[in-house]
């Protein structure tokens, strides 16, 4: 059995996953804001900071994976500390804990993107640069410039720099799994883009989806139901399992067919000359 750190595991789709690893026999520690293990803001440096030594001083230096699945959604006012939780928080956890994956051997990790990232056409490229170069004080300071469109700004208010976080998020997985940092090390990192699925953070952000007929929701739900948080913990164990040996880089899309059915020709994209 082996030894996982899962964020956002007091709720939703983290409490999902720490108890998927739990009931097959791993140690799980728990990072949230409360009601975890390890108690820690994971939109701060000084609390990324905190996350990560006390998850090595629990595993002892070793890890055999991490899912990171603290987030928040759009419905939260303050698109700064959107990007600061969704995009760098999971960044710098899983550069912290790198060294303690690699001393396992086989360490696995995997990220929590969103379908947002492929199907809101309010994504801010600048952002996305700003976040992938790292300079989260000027991520901070672009985001807070996004004003979502009149018809979004009640309930979506962060629209843009969530969906661009976990934009960003999915090209920092496809640009880092590939390193020899990571990927000579023996680490695998995947990650994998849920679409509705029935968490707080998502009926939060739709004003009590769980209450909506699937066919009603603004994108198109093909298998006409709702995801539930089991069905996105399945996937992260699955990537996290020793034999996952032969991916990794991947963006693995969970969302009913949404995506495919409203980008049915955009992925894969065809390399150009």
């Amino acid at each position: 059995m082996g030894t996982f750190a899962v964020t956002g595991s007091a709720s939703g789709m983290g409490a999902a996953t720490a108890r998927t690893l739990a009931e097959a026999g791993h140690d799980v520690i728990g990072v949230d804001l409360r009601d975890a293990d390890v108690q820690a803001d994971l939109g701060s440096a000084e609390g990324r900071a905190r996350a990560v030594e006390e998850v090595l001083a629990r595993c002892g230096g070793r890890l055999d994976g991490v899912a990171a699945i603290a987030g928040v959604g759009p419905n939260m006012p303050d698109p700064a500390a959107v990007i600061s939780i969704n995009y760098f928080g999971p960044v710098e956890l899983l550069a912290g804990l790198r060294p303690a994956l690699a001393a396992s051997g086989a360490g696995r990790a995997v990220v929590i993107s969103s379908n947002s990232a492929s199907t809101v056409p309010l994504i801010d490229d600048r952002l996305a640069a700003l976040a992938l170069g790292g300079d989260e004080e000027a991520a901070r300071e672009r985001a807070g410039q996004a004003v979502p469109p009149p018809e979004l700004a009640a309930s979506a208010p962060s629209i843009t720099a969530y969906a661009t976080s976990k934009l960003a998020l999915a090209h920092w997985v496809r640009r880092t799994a590939v390193t020899p940092d990571w990927a000579r090390r023996g680490i695998l990192l995947n990650a994998i883009a849920p679409g509705a699925v029935l968490t707080p953070l998502m009926t939060g952000s739709t004003g009590g989806a769980a209450e909506l007929d699937a066919d009603e929701f603004p994108t198109p739900m093909p298998l006409g139901v709702f995801g539930q948080p089991e069905d996105i913990a399945f996937w992260v164990h699955q990537f996290l399992k020793p034999e996952a040996r032969f991916t990794t880089g991947a963006v693995l899309y969970v969302d009913g067919g949404t995506d495919a059915a409203m980008r049915p020709d955009g992925y894969p994209t065809a390399m150009t000359f």
